[in-house]
């Protein structure tokens, strides 16, 4: 028997009568969910969800199947925002343009972040980014499969860049952990560490960021064809 797809929506009429209360819907359940991990910073519960839309947990069954369900639809629906370019833009141009707004999405909470590593994403936009990026791997030259092991190469690196972000990490922050760890080591027993303690707190996060990228692409555009 076909598993069902939870991101193609069947109809479940709203139990809500009274005029007061807005109707119960999947749409609905997954705006709640994102606002609140967006604006709340918290994780995502049914529970929390049902008392926000005045309902109890049991209702929201009829409309996810479970919290795993819930959170792949959430991400998907966060993915709206990820910007893909047009088509005769230069590839290069469209490719940093796309990954930088796949991270920026996603920096906008750590449960955001964390559900791109935890959940697979599968959904409408998820599915139009990886069009996109087998487009854009294609005009630049990459082979297939190359392009097609690429995709999770690309967004599991934006998606590590974005939890960072997330949690305010800054390695170079003078007050971080990173810094102040940095700084304590020991000559004699991390002698290269050691010599190298400035140049490993340098750069801006966005100068990081380009970095990164450009060795991936690099990377990439120079491996040829995988043999699996």
């Amino acid at each position: 028997m076909p598993s069902r797809d939870p991101f193609r929506e069947s109809h479940v009429a709203s139990r809500r009568n009274r005029p007061a209360k807005a109707p119960l819907s999947r749409d609905a359940i997954v705006a709640e969910a994102l606002r609140q991990i967006s604006q709340d910073g918290g994780g995502m519960s049914l529970r929390k969800i049902a008392t926000a839309l005045d309902t109890g947990p049991a209702s929201l069954y009829a409309y996810v199947d479970d919290l795993s369900e819930l959170q792949a639809l959430v991400l998907d629906h966060a993915l709206d925002e990820v910007t893909v370019g047009e088509a005769g833009e230069p590839w290069r141009d469209r490719l940093e343009r796309l990954l930088h707004s796949y991270a920026e999405v996603l920096s906008k909470s750590p449960t955001l972040a964390q559900l791109a590593f935890q959940t697979v994403a599968v959904g409408p936009n998820a599915l139009r980014i990886a069009e996109a990026l087998l487009e854009i791997l294609a005009e630049a030259g990459v082979q297939p499969t190359a392009a097609a092991w690429a995709i999770d190469m690309l967004t599991m690196s934006m998606a590590a860049v974005a939890a960072g972000h997330a949690y305010g990490l800054d390695p170079a922050a003078p007050d971080s952990p990173v810094t102040q760890a940095i700084n304590r080591v020991s000559a004699s027993e991390y002698p290269r560490v050691h010599a190298a303690r400035e140049e490993i707190m340098s750069g801006t996060g966005e100068e990081r960021f380009a970095w990164s990228m450009d060795v991936l692409v690099r990377g990439i555009l120079s491996s040829g064809q995988p043999h699996p």
